[in-house]
């Protein structure tokens, strides 16, 4: 797992000039719910004072922020990418968490770490961004101590009566949203439908739980959030 994947390489490159407005421009294209999946995310980690957290894709540190405050703990961030982390840095520093945060630039399928060093470990739009989804997950869940908690963030394809409101978002109304922001966003509401479209057809949710299964995770659960949009998933190392 030495190379950087062509997977790795387009998500550094398509996110890198996003940092400064990641955050609002999530939150507004995702109608309000990017933040609060993240939230939820967060409620599933077991985690108190004295804890050592490690969330990976940290991207602008959203999540590492609302761990600490919410539990005390202290979290390394680590991302491959250094623009999304310069904006982390300033988010942190803003927090007044620089004390209990640390940032990393690292790959998830190379973590940089000794094995069973955190006690719980998040991750956030990573898999569909690797080339090899279950050596990863089996890499991150090497670095958790056992009993340690394991939860993920990703974007999901609603099943039913939401599936065409979804396709008609995802297909027309975010890339023309994005570019009205930016061409960055603009490319990245284009991208985005097809990737976690090509995501959920080869890791439907059966298939993913036996990903985390695999890599050793157990009491594996997930729940749907806003209508089928977004997934999170957790374990137990």
């Amino acid at each position: 797992m030495g190379a950087v994947s062509g997977r790795s390489r387009e998500a550094r490159k398509l996110f890198a000039p996003l940092g400064p407005t990641y955050d609002r421009y999530a939150a507004l294209l995702s109608f309000g719910q990017d933040p609060r999946w993240r939230r939820y995310l967060v409620s599933r980690v077991r985690a108190r004072p004295g804890d050592r957290i490690l969330d990976v894709a940290t991207g602008t540190a959203a999540v590492a922020v609302e761990l600490s405050r919410r539990t005390g703990c202290s979290v390394v961030a680590l991302d491959q990418s250094p623009e999304m982390l310069e904006t982390a840095r300033q988010r942190v520093a803003r927090a007044g968490l620089a004390g209990r945060i640390s940032l990393v630039q690292g790959r998830a399928e190379q973590l940089p770490f000794e094995d069973a060093s955190f006690d719980g470990l998040t991750f956030t739009y990573l898999l569909r961004y690797v080339e090899q989804p279950a050596e990863t997950l089996s890499e991150l869940a090497r670095v958790v101590r056992p009993g340690g908690t394991i939860a993920s963030l990703e974007f999901a394809v609603p099943r039913g009566l939401w599936r065409p409101a979804w396709e008609l978002y995802v297909r027309a109304g975010l890339p023309l949203l994005g570019r009205a922001v930016s061409p960055a966003w603009g490319a990245v509401g284009s991208f985005l439908g097809a990737s976690i479209r090509d995501f959920d057809r080869r890791f439907p949710p059966a298939r993913t739980r036996d990903l985390w299964h695999g890599a050793g995770i157990r009491d594996v659960r997930s729940r749907r959030l806003s209508l089928g949009g977004g997934v999170v998933t957790w374990g137990s190392r």
